[in-house]
């Protein structure tokens, strides 16, 4: 798919989910933010870039104990989305660019910290990203990334990936925890420190925030259903009556800037 194909993709899909993601519990979860705020080490001197921020929430967590917080996003309802919560929290420090991941359109040095969570599956070049990432840090700072962390079987990965895919049709590719540490080395990082935690929920919830094509929401539960019996994704799952529970596996990665 053409890098301008892929673009239209995602502003289609995250255009569609910027309330119902930017709200879910799971993504919006205080927890789960505090995680990445403590993981970055964040504080007064700070300022911070959320890469691909959707709906502000990082920012917006950050914002609360760094000097500086901006956010940039390609999909304009996801930046209204992130002013509106930006608002809603009184919070002064936060700016808000539309405009695409590469290039960064920030001069080299420009952050102390660099941050992208739930992104890094959406890009075509991660590691293109994440080299940029590096760029616009100044030495000292610190470059985390957040994201699925998919299944070390290659094949579990792929059926994920495949699932994935047809709820998302934006999604490009969930890597595992060790692909993930190896592009920091690719990038010319040192070995991220990393921690992670699971995004619980269940299936409907996921559902009502994604808009598959039309029919492949039925697939989705059958792939579901299917892998509480024989771990065919490779994620946790479990099935209460009519109700499916899973887990996503996250990875936390966080790396000093030399």
């Amino acid at each position: 798919m053409s890098t301008s194909s892929h673009r239209d993709l995602i502003v289609d899909q995250f255009t569609r989910q910027a309330t119902p993601f930017s709200t879910a519990k799971t993504i919006a979860s205080e927890e789960a933010l505090h995680r990445l705020v403590e993981a970055c080490g964040a504080g007064p001197s700070d300022s911070v870039l959320d890469v691909a921020c959707g709906g502000g929430l990082v920012v917006c967590a950050l914002a609360r104990v760094v000097r500086r917080a901006e956010g940039i996003d390609i999909t304009p309802a996801m930046l209204d989305r992130a002013r509106a919560l930006a608002a809603e929290k009184g919070l002064t420090n936060t700016h808000w660019r539309q405009g695409d991941v590469l290039p960064l359109p920030y001069p080299d040095a420009s952050f102390s910290i660099v941050t992208s969570r739930f992104t890094f599956h959406h890009f075509q070049d991660p590691l293109a990203v994440l080299r940029e990432m590096k760029r616009v840090c100044a030495p000292g700072g610190r470059i985390a990334v957040v994201d699925t962390d998919a299944s070390a079987d290659a094949a579990k990965a792929a059926e994920f990936n495949r699932m994935e895919r047809l709820r998302d049709p934006s999604h490009v590719r969930a890597m595992p925890g060790s692909e993930l540490v190896e592009l920091f080395r690719a990038a010319g990082l040192p070995a991220p420190r990393r921690t992670s935690y699971e995004l619980r929920d269940d299936l409907e919830n996921l559902l009502r925030r994604s808009f598959p094509d039309p029919g492949d929401d039925d697939k989705i539960r059958a792939l579901f259903r299917a892998s509480a019996g024989d771990d065919r994704l490779g994620i946790p799952i479990r099935l209460e009556g009519e109700t499916i529970h899973y887990a996503y596996p996250v990875a936390i990665l966080v790396a000093d800037r030399s």
